[in-house]
C-alpha cells in the first residue's frame, strides 16, 4: 500500500504528533488525531517549552545524533514555515553562550567539546571578543568580555506552533478527536473510552503517557519563568553557562517579554516550582542584565519531558504500529526530522536510517 492511500491514527498530539500529522496530511494520508487534551491548550510536555532549536548549544552534553536530527530539523522548520503559512512566533537571530568569571571552565569545556565533535565554518561558529558582542548585543558587553556566536541557531513560539499546526491540520480535512481517554494503542487500533478506531497504521506519540506500553520512558522535570522585563532589550536567544543546568533566556520579540529556563531534574514530580529553582533561574536572569531586577513575573511553568535510559529519542517499528518517543529536552528541535524518519519507515519495511540506533524494528 502506497503511503498516499494510508489511514493513520495518531495517538497524542503534542509537538511530535503535530508535526507528523502535518508531513502525513501532506504526504497524502488521511490523518485522524486522538489526544486527552484539549485542542488549543493542555498539559504536553511541549506547552511548557521554550521552542528552542538551538543543534550546536545541544553538542557540549548530547550524543551527535542529537546534532544531526537537530541539524536536519533547522531546514525542516523553514519548510514549514512556508507550508503552513502563518504566524509561528519565528525567530533566525541566532544564540550567543555566554558564563561569568567563575564558569569560565565551563565555557571553555563547551568551546572545546564543539569544536572537537565539529567542524563549524565561521558562519555556523563565531568567537567573539567584547567590541563584537558589543556590536551585535549591546546590552551584554557591559556583563561579558567574549561569547560565541552560533548565527544558524533560531527559536519559535510553542503556543503559536501548535495552534497553527492545529488549524491548519483540521483546514485540511484531519479528524481530531480531543479529550479522549486512550485506553490503548496497538497495531491498527486506537481504543478510547469511546471506543475502538481502526487504522492501516497506528502511531504512538503521547509521550508520558506512553509509559504502560514502554516501561523505559521515565520524566525529567523541567521548569521555567516568563518575565516582562521592558528594562531589557535582549533580541538574541542566550545560553548561560551554569554548573547545574543548561540555562537560557529567549526573547519572545513582543511585549518585552522573555523565558528563563530550564532545570534539570531526574522526578516525574509535576507540582508547583520549588524556592530553590525559582531563585536559581531568577538570579541567572539578573546576573545577564540588571535590568530584570525590575522585572515582573509573569508565570511559572513545570512539566515532565519524555526521557529514555540513553536520553536518544528511539522509533521503534512493528507491523501496523510505530511509536516515537524519548524526546526529552528537544521536542521541537527534532520533531520534523523524527517525523521524517517515521513515515520513511512507515513507507519501507526495510528503511535503514542514517542515524544511528534511532530506528529498532519489533516483530
Amino acid at each position: 500500500m502506497s503511503i498516499a492511500s494510508m489511514n493513520i491514527g495518531i495517538a497524542g498530539a503534542g509537538v511530535m504528533g503535530r508535526v507528523l500529522a502535518w508531513q502525513l496530511q501532506c504526504a497524502g494520508c488521511t490523518v485522524s488525531i486522538f489526544d486527552k487534551d484539549d485542542i488549543d491548550y493542555g498539559d504536553a510536555a511541549a506547552y511548557t517549552a521554550a521552542g528552542m532549536l538551538t543543534p550546536y548549544c545541544e553538542v557540549e552534553s548530547a550524543e551527535l545524533m542529537v546534532y544531526d536530527l537537530g541539524k536536519r530539523s533547522l531546514g525542516l522548520w523553514d519548510k514549514l514555515a512556508s507550508e503552513l503559512n502563518g504566524d509561528l512566533g519565528y525567530f533566525k537571530q541566532g544564540s550567543l553562550v555566554v558564563a561569568h568569571g567563575a564558569d569560565q571552565a565551563d565555557y571553555d569545556q563547551f568551546n572545546q567539546q564543539v569544536l572537537h565533535k565539529l567542524t563549524p565554518g565561521p558562519d555556523q561558529y563565531q568567537p567573539l571578543n567584547q567590541q563584537q558582542l558589543h556590536t551585535i548585543e549591546p546590552e551584554l558587553s557591559d556583563q561579558f568580555s567574549n561569547a560565541i556566536y552560533l548565527p544558524e541557531e533560531a527559536w519559535l513560539s510553542p503556543k503559536k506552533t501548535l495552534k497553527l499546526l492545529a488549524d491548519r491540520l483540521i483546514e485540511g480535512g484531519a479528524t481530531w478527536y480531543p479529550n479522549r481517554v486512550i485506553h490503548s494503542v496497538k497495531s491498527r487500533a486506537i481504543t478510547t473510552n469511546e471506543g475502538e478506531h481502526n487504522f492501516d497504521c497506528v502511531i504512538d506519540c503521547r509521550g508520558l503517557g506512553a509509559k504502560p506500553q514502554w516501561p523505559e520512558i521515565r520524566g525529567v522535570r523541567g521548569e521555567l519563568v516568563w518575565l516582562r522585563a521592558p528594562e531589557v532589550n535582549i533580541k538574541r536567544l542566550v545560553r548561560l553557562m551554569h554548573p547545574r543546568y543548561r540555562l537560557y533566556l529567549v526573547p519572545r520579540g513582543h511585549d518585552d517579554l522573555y523565558i528563563v529556563g530550564a532545570t534539570q531534574i531526574e522526578s516525574s514530580d509535576m507540582g508547583p516550582m520549588t524556592v530553590r529553582s525559582s531563585l536559581e533561574l531568577l538570579s541567572a536572569a539578573y546576573s545577564l542584565h540588571s535590568g530584570f531586577a525590575e522585572a515582573r513575573i509573569v508565570d511559572m511553568r513545570t512539566n515532565c519531558r519524555p526521557a529514555l535510559n540513553d536520553n536518544l529519542p528511539k522509533i521503534e517499528c512493528s507491523d501496523g504500529l510505530l511509536r516515537v518517543n524519548g524526546l526529552y529536552r528537544h521536542g521541537f528541535l527534532l520533531s520534523p526530522a523524527l517525523a521524517e524518519e517515521a513515515i520513511n519507515c512507515l513507507g519501507n519495511s526495510n528503511y535503514e536510517s542514517p542515524f544511528s540506533s534511532l530506528i529498532k524494528q519489533v516483530a
